[in-house]
């Protein structure tokens, strides 16, 4: 080999080395960036409860009104787990309570969610039906579900039935009106491609037209269900005698703010849970999105 492809076959080696040091940089650089937004998501909540824990032990407020992070801490543990009396006669009786919270969301959500894409699909590709059914819908829509109580608790009673009801009538107009958006804008390229290539309407609902509209749905069953879970909540404090809401409402009563805080914690944790799965679900569902972004990129 003469000196000059020597030469160059060193450029073509420095080359690759210049090219590979990049990317080791580009992923170092993510690894940096990731575990910095894990710890950015920590430093509001440390803050706060630091600030809170500080607040209540200074004594500007009486403690009894304002419970310190480590007493409510204490107390939620005895409610979970029954290990010291804290908690009084709710020590150990969280996991039923919010079993059956959790049973009412569940129950009124998927109500909801049936009848929501069901009638959201159809009253987006029939116009006869959206000139029928929608102006009552619309009527209906912004009467806020709470007055609903008083009527559900004379048509159902005092059970299950009131809080599912509530349930389903936070979640439905969510799921309804993200439906009707994602069918409305449906590419209509693909329509007409699906129809020239003789495709029925069932056919084009099923393989156009709902798939097209599954973001937007999506979306719809992201807000349902921590609608679901406010109104849960607060048909438990009226018209049932069971679950998380109920189990604050009654600790309000005794004055015992540790649990109702405790009880506040545990709604927005499980409620956060729930929303995670709901994303874990949607990025399942929609993995040609992602891969889609990821071509882009």
């Amino acid at each position: 080999m003469d000196t000059t492809q020597r030469a160059g076959a060193d450029d073509r080696v420095t080359g690759v080395a210049h090219a590979a040091s990049p990317a080791k940089a580009g992923k170092g650089k993510i690894r940096m960036t990731a575990g910095a937004t894990w710890l950015t998501r920590f430093i509001v909540p440390v803050v706060l409860v630091a600030g809170w824990e500080a607040f209540s032990r200074s004594g500007a407020i009486p403690q009894s009104l304002l419970p310190a992070p480590s007493r409510v801490l204490w107390t939620l543990i005895d409610w979970i787990f029954g290990t010291n009396g804290t908690s009084g006669s709710y020590s150990g009786t969280w996991g039923p309570n919010a079993l059956a919270s959790l049973g009412r969301v569940l129950a009124g959500y998927a109500i909801a969610t049936v009848s929501g894409v069901v009638l959201g699909v159809a009253i987006g590709w029939w116009r006869w039906i959206e000139r029928t059914v929608e102006p009552t819908l619309q009527l209906l829509r912004p009467v806020p579900p709470v007055s609903w109580i008083p009527l559900a608790i004379i048509w159902f009673g005092i059970a299950n039935k009131p809080a599912i009801f509530l349930v389903f009538l936070g979640a439905f107009f969510p799921i309804l009106m993200n439906t009707i958006h994602g069918v409305k804008n449906t590419d209509r390229q693909l329509i007409r491609a699906a129809a020239m290539m003789g495709a029925s309407q069932s056919q084009m609902l099923r393989f156009v037209v709902l798939p097209a509209s599954l973001p937007s749905i999506f979306a719809g069953l992201r807000i349902a269900i921590g609608s679901a879970w406010m109104l849960t909540v607060t048909a438990e404090m009226v018209a049932v005698k069971s679950g998380l809401g109920y189990a604050l409402w009654d600790s309000y009563y005794f004055l015992r703010y540790d649990l109702v805080i405790g009880a506040m914690i545990s709604i927005g944790a499980l409620g956060y849970l729930s929303d995670l799965l709901m994303r874990e679900v949607m990025s399942r569902v929609l993995h040609w999105q992602r891969r889609g972004a990821a071509r882009q990129h």
